[in-house]
């Protein structure tokens, strides 16, 4: 009796658990019917097109900038240096670090005593050499006075020999008095001679002494520079700087006091690619005098200074690359521009015929845009680029006459359909907001919102009445799809 009862309790439950199965069977069968069913009634979901600004590739004729960034140094600087050694007893007031001083201010003077004396005396040495000169000459000219009267002797004692010569020819002088004139001629010869060598030996003593009157001369001169030194006057208008010059102290010769910076021949120094030295170049490799902009930057407000291209360096120093050139200012300033300013260098190049100028957003780093093509769907194209300009890029070898997205974002590419839209002739990126279609709106999350109001507030680019605008179509509850693209694509490029 027992076995029988749970043979049927088993036989229960094994029909209650197969009942179950079947039931779940049909409720899965019943399921996946009604879910293919319903599959096949569900509408194929429509493409999505996106709005992008477009513009269109115009033939231009541009000047590209070369923007380089220098420093400012003077083409003229001079060292102050004591050239006597002495006291210092006078400095000038403006002979100090950032000293404004003219051409022919006096800076320093060093004391005159020792000078003075050393010219009193050298004029001394000039006077003493004068008076020896003018002894060595009344010497000379009685010398050369007595040669000549021995001279006049010599002739007669030779006249006289003569002619007691003739007389003992003819018989009436005698072999003595012809001897006797001879030798009285001999005499007369012998002290001319003595005459000659006083007359030479007091040249040489007048020369001797016009030797010695130039070096006391030379002497006097030296003197006084060396007195008309110890004051020492700008040689030119500039600013002082280095002054290491105290009142009261001694220097050395040659000791550096300060250093004078012309103000007016100031001049930018600033590298450039051999690429852009290139350009710089005329047809004869020579460096143009091309007229340049020097931007300098106080506070908030950038002030433009004209310059000129003047030339380029030397040699290439060690661990720099490219080329250093040097352009000189016009006219600076020297209250606003001074030595050591960094500033910006804008050059013109040769202008670019038959190119084109798009925005960077438009351009991938390999120079590829995105045309409009049939149907509105995007093609991509690869340009020639040729040059970066700010947010510009110049470019060539491209389709004229076709429209090109400003802004790629990641969710373009070939083959994408898109909603062209031509902005304002003077808006920009970030200068007006574009109106789309008002059915083409997205409603946004927080999230969603909040990131895009948070990037519109962070963007220095923006002007301030255009960032009202901005948030005030972002408060509404649908924004347009266009916007929304528009700052999440630029999100995502930040990223």
């Amino acid at each position: 009796m027992g076995t029988i009862a749970r043979t049927g309790a088993g036989l229960a439950i094994g029909g209650v658990s197969l009942a179950l199965l079947l039931s779940a069977v049909g409720v899965i069968h019943d399921a996946w019917s009604d879910r293919v069913g319903s599959a096949g009634k569900t509408k194929q979901p429509r493409e999505r097109s996106y709005s992008v600004n477009v513009a269109t590739l115009t033939v231009e004729t541009v000047a590209p900038i070369i923007t380089a960034y220098g420093h400012l140094e003077s083409g003229r600087t001079l060292e102050l240096r004591a050239a006597v050694a002495g006291k210092l007893v006078s400095l000038s007031e403006d002979f100090r670090d950032g000293g404004v001083v003219e051409a022919g201010d006096l800076l320093f003077a060093i004391d005159p005593a020792r000078l003075e004396t050393a010219f009193a005396l050298a004029e001394t040495d000039v006077a003493e050499a004068v008076a020896a000169k003018a002894e060595a000459e009344s010497a000379l000219e009685l010398a050369r006075l007595e040669a000549e009267a021995s001279r006049e002797q010599l002739e007669l004692r030779q006249q006289a020999a003569e002619r007691q010569q003739g007389l003992r020819e003819r018989g009436v002088a005698t072999e003595a008095d012809v001897e006797a004139a001879t030798l009285s001629r001999a005499a007369a010869a012998q002290t001319l001679l003595n005459r000659q060598q006083v007359v030479a030996g007091d040249e040489a003593r007048l020369a001797q002494a016009e030797i010695a009157l130039q070096r006391k001369t030379i002497a006097l001169e030296e003197g006084r520079r060396d007195l008309s030194e110890a004051e020492h006057r700008a040689l030119f208008a500039g600013v002082v700087s280095d002054v290491t010059a105290i009142e009261g102290r001694l220097v050395s010769v040659n000791e550096q006091l300060g250093v004078l910076i012309d103000t007016g021949a100031l001049e930018v120094a600033f590298r450039v690619t051999s690429n852009q030295y290139a350009r710089l170049l005329n047809d004869q490799g020579a460096m143009r005098k091309a007229d340049v902009e020097v931007l300098v930057q106080r506070g908030r407000s950038t002030t433009t200074v004209p310059a000129r291209l003047d030339r380029a360096g030397a040699e290439r120093e060690e661990g720099q690359i490219g080329r250093l050139v040097y352009a000189r200012l016009t006219d600076p300033d020297p209250n606003f521009v001074q030595q050591g300013d960094f500033v910006t260098v804008r050059i013109p190049e040769r202008p670019l015929e038959g190119v084109a100028t798009v925005p960077a957003s438009a351009v991938t780093t390999y120079g590829k845009i995105l045309l409009i093509g049939d149907d509105n769907r995007l093609e991509e194209y690869q340009a020639t680029l040729l040059r970066h300009q700010g947010d510009e890029i110049i470019v060539g070898d491209v389709p004229f006459g076709r429209q090109f997205v400003e802004v790629r974002a990641l969710q373009l590419g070939p083959g994408i359909q898109v909603t062209p839209i031509v902005p304002a002739p003077e808006s920009a990126s970030f200068t007006a907001p574009i109106a789309p279609a008002t059915s083409d709106t997205v409603a946004l999350d927080d999230d969603r919102r909040a990131a895009i109001i948070a990037f519109i507030e962070a963007s220095e680019q923006m002007k301030p009445e255009k960032r009202e605008q901005w948030l005030a179509e972002l408060a509404q509850p649908e924004v347009p799809r266009a916007t929304v693209e528009r700052f999440e694509a630029k999100i995502a490029e930040g990223q």
